[in-house]
Order: C-alpha cells, then sequence, then structure tokens
C-alpha cells in the first residue's frame, strides 16, 4: 500500500513525526519509511547503551548520513556497562558526518585533547558543548577553535582541566562567538574574559559561573585593570547575562562589561559580591529593553572580609530599573539562606516601583521579608501578573494570601516554607477553580483539601524538615 505513496508525501510524513521512538518504530514498518528516515534523521542521542561504542557510533552515522546534531551523554555511566566512547569514536565522528553543526560531549571521561584533534576537522560545526570531560586541557580546546573557524555557540562546564586561556583569545580574533558558557571550570577565571577582546561586540549571551567551593582571589595588576578600562568595545549585541558566584570590583572585570550592555533583555546575578547600585542603575539607562531581572543577594554574613563596607543592592537601583525598563516582565529576588529580615537590602518601597511601573507577569520572591501583606495589595494593580512564587516569605498572612483571588489575570500561584498561611488563606479560591496551577510545598499550616477546586492542576508536598 505505501508503495502507490507519491515520495513527497512520504516527505511530509516523516517531517510531522518528531520523536525519534516514533521514528523507528515507523521505519521499521515499511522499506521506504526506513530509507527516508535514513536521509531525513539529523539528530541523534546516545549514551550508556552504546556498546561496543566506537563500533556502534560508525554503524549509526553510516546508516544516518545526513546527522547535523550530536548529544553522547554518559550521565550514570558505570564500568559494568561497557567502554565509553574515546578519542576513536570522535574520528568516526569528523570522519563520517560532514554536515556536523552541534555536538554535545557529556561526562565523557575517556575522551582526551587527541579526540578534540580528529573535531578540529569539522568545519561547519557551529555549536560544541563540554559537561565533565576531566581529561580535555586547554590545548584540545584551542586544537578545536583553530579547525572549527565558524564556532558560534561554546559552553564549558566542569572542564577541571582548562587551565589555558590562548583559545579565548584566538576567538576574540575570529569574532564569530554568539553563545558563551563557562560554568565551574576552576582555572577559568573573571579576569580571563579580557582575552575575547573584540568578540565582545559580537556575543549576545554570556554565562559566567564560578565555582563557590573554589573561589580564589583574583588579584588584578595594574595591566589587567587599564586593559578593562580602556577597552572601548561595547557589548552592543548582548541580551542575556548571567553571573553567578562573581567578584564584581568597581572599574575592573564584569563591572566593565555591565556598564557596556544597551539591548540587554535578561540578567541574572546569583551571589555575586561587590555589585553596587551605581551598576544596576547604569545597567537601567542604558537596557531600556530588560525584560526579565533576577538577583540572588548575598548575605551580609557571607560578604569577604576584603571589602570595606558590605556592599548592598538597596531600593535606589529597583526604582532606577522601575523608571527606565518600561517592559519588564518578570522579577526574582532571593537571598541566601544566612539572610536574617533586618538585614534585607530591598524594602517594599523598592518592590512597589516596580509593580506600579513594570507590565510585570511572573515575580518571584524568595526570603524577601520586606515583602508583606502591602506588597500583596499592590498586586491588585498588577494587571498582566500571571505567575506569582513566594518562598519563605514569612511576613505574609491569610489577610495578605485572600487578595490572591483578586489578581486579574493570575494563572499560576506557587507557595513554599510560609509559616503566616493557614488554610484560611486559600478559602476564597476554593470551587473558584481561577488558576491553572496551584503548587504549596513545606507549609505546615496549609493541608491539601484545603486546595481542592482552587486550581485545575494541584500540586502538595509536605516535609517540614527544613525547620528543625
Amino acid at each position: 500500500m505505501m508503495n502507490g505513496l507519491p515520495e513527497q508525501l512520504l516527505w511530509e510524513i516523516m517531517d510531522r513525526i518528531k520523536k525519534s521512538t516514533d521514528r523507528n518504530t515507523i521505519s521499521l514498518s515499511c522499506k521506504r519509511f526506513h530509507n527516508l528516515d535514513n536521509e531525513q534523521r539529523q539528530s541523534l542521542r546516545v549514551g550508556c547503551g552504546l556498546d561496543p561504542a566506537n563500533e556502534a557510533l560508525t554503524l549509526l552515522c553510516t546508516r544516518f548520513p545526513n546527522l547535523t546534531k550530536v548529544e553522547i551523554i554518559y550521565s550514570g555511566w558505570m564500568s559494568k556497562l561497557g567502554k565509553q566512547l574515546d578519542d576513536q569514536g570522535l574520528s568516526v565522528l569528523s570522519t563520517y558526518c560532514p554536515s556536523l553543526t552541534d555536538l554535545t560531549l557529556s561526562y565523557c571521561t575517556f575522551i582526551t585533547d587527541v579526540g578534540l584533534c580528529y573535531l578540529s576537522s569539522c568545519s561547519r560545526l557551529s555549536a560544541f558543548k563540554l559537561n565533565f570531560t576531566p581529561r580535555i586541557t586547554g590545548c584540545g580546546i584551542l586544537s578545536l577553535v583553530v579547525g572549527c573557524k565558524n564556532l558560534s555557540v561554546l559552553h564549558l562546564i566542569r572542564c577541571l582541566n582548562i587551565s589555558s586561556v590562548e583559545w579565548l583569545e584566538y576567538l576574540g580574533k575570529l569574532e564569530t562567538l554568539e553563545d558563551l558558557s563557562i560554568k565551574n571550570c576552576r582555572a577559568i577565571g573573571e579576569g580571563d574574559l579580557i582575552k575575547l577582546g573584540q568578540s565582545w561586540r559580537k556575543i549576545k549571551r554570556l554565562q559566567f559561573e564560578v565555582d563557590a567551593n573554589y573561589r580564589y582571589m583574583e588579584v588584578y595588576d595594574r595591566l589587567a585593570v587599564d586593559r578593562w578600562q580602556k577597552q572601548w568595545v561595547p557589548c552592543e549585541n548582548m541580551q542575556e547575562l548571567s553571573l553567578v558566584n562573581c567578584i564584581i570590583s568597581p572599574g575592573r572585570g564584569l563591572a566593565c562589561v555591565l556598564g557596556k550592555c544597551k539591548n540587554l533583555e535578561k540578567i541574572h546575578l546569583d551571589m555575586c559580591v561587590g555589585v553596587r547600585d551605581c551598576d544596576i542603575i547604569g545597567l537601567a539607562q542604558k537596557s531600556r529593553n530588560l525584560r526579565s531581572l533576577s538577583f540572588r543577594v548575598p548575605s551580609d554574613f557571607s560578604l569577604p572580609l576584603f571589602l570595606d563596607n558590605p556592599l548592598r543592592l538597596t531600593d535606589q537601583c529597583l526604582k532606577a530599573v522601575a523608571q527606565n525598563c518600561s517592559m519588564l516582565e518578570s522579577v526574582k529576588i532571593s537571598y541566601s539562606d544566612g539572610e536574617f529580615p533586618s538585614f534585607s537590602s530591598f524594602t517594599v518601597d523598592g518592590i512597589l516601583a516596580l509593580i506600579q511601573n513594570c507590565p510585570l507577569k511572573e515575580l518571584s520572591f524568595d526570603q524577601v521579608y520586606s515583602f508583606n501583606d502591602i506588597g500583596m495589595q499592590a498586586l491588585c494593580l498588577a494587571q498582566y501578573l500571571e505567575t506569582l512564587e513566594l518562598v519563605r516569605c514569612q511576613q505574609i498572612s491569610d489577610e495578605g494570601l485572600q487578595l490572591v483571588s483578586q489578581f486579574s489575570r493570575l494563572r499560576i500561584l506557587r507557595l513554599s516554607k510560609c509559616l503566616g498561611i493557614t488554610n484560611d488563606g486559600l478559602k476564597p479560591l476554593m470551587g473558584a477553580y481561577k488558576l491553572e496551577l496551584l503548587a504549596v510545598e513545606d507549609c505546615p499550616q496549609i493541608s491539601e483539601r484545603c486546595m481542592v477546586g482552587a486550581a485545575r492542576s494541584i500540586s502538595f508536598r509536605q516535609d517540614l524538615s527544613w525547620m528543625y
């Protein structure tokens, strides 16, 4: 029956089947489907089931000659599952996958710099992601970027032995990089990013995360400071910036980047020590297209001793964001576990400024002790608010929670570890089915039975070990 169908119709049928398991099944039903799947298949995801690894990968690559995206993930691997893919496997990819543009290697502990040398012949490779590949060094990354001159996406996560950063300088000269993510690579510091040079002009997305357990004091000599301060290339295309556990020193390193982002849409600062109000104020004045703002603020007691004064963000920066960023839709503010109520940097005044001036669709507060029933009252005027998350916000009472029934567009409400709210706070929602999702976790005075009818979907969990 299938033999009578036009080729174009078969192509359209296969195009609509996205899941690999479904494609595998239909390719077994008919020889024509089998051949079409071989030609059409563009992505491949393999891992622990690949045994013997190199031989199996060779068979897959010859069967699917038009692969453009390959993910090799060995999460959960044990020696009894067989030998992992090694450098020879990467040679197979470079030989049999001429169209390869996107490659991810995760927990591939047998791969070395030799394997990356094989990949350097993949001239079309534009996206390369490494996650915990302990045998890879800076030399291997350098050989890859020298060969793959179209690289626009580079993600390095927990690559513990990448110490030399000549590859960063080479990428800076290519000016092709648009998405750079470096997370928990212990030997790469914030100051090394200066080597990107002219590439700052092209980068749209930067994620930089320092391993908090191996934070070392970055020492800037006078030359390094001058290089950062004199770097004239603006980050004019930067749209997303995420910094975790970074030290933001005035006039140095990443502080210079914050002041040069003109088109930023999303910023996430997580436990970044040294960020000042003036940094965020300057950012708000330049990045008027900002849509998402996320702060996780370090406790006063976690600030390092080398700072002359405890530097904390205050209401001033929130008010500047409210005044300048008229497109802001998402705000997330949280404090580290060591924070105490009396030391809260932001007051309800700063938060109210955001609520009153920005078309907020999503709000999330974690340990923001200053957010109370007055703040909940102000949310009645947030006409675009769709998602609200309150975690360890102990100043909110039943009176404030009952106001949720007046939030005109609210669809998702998440409550976690809030001590001041009880079943009474949810009474106005019972039976109304106003929400799409109501999620309650570890709130000791709320029971699951009082959530019935409040939302189309309900999630409840009760684990009070956090209180003891």
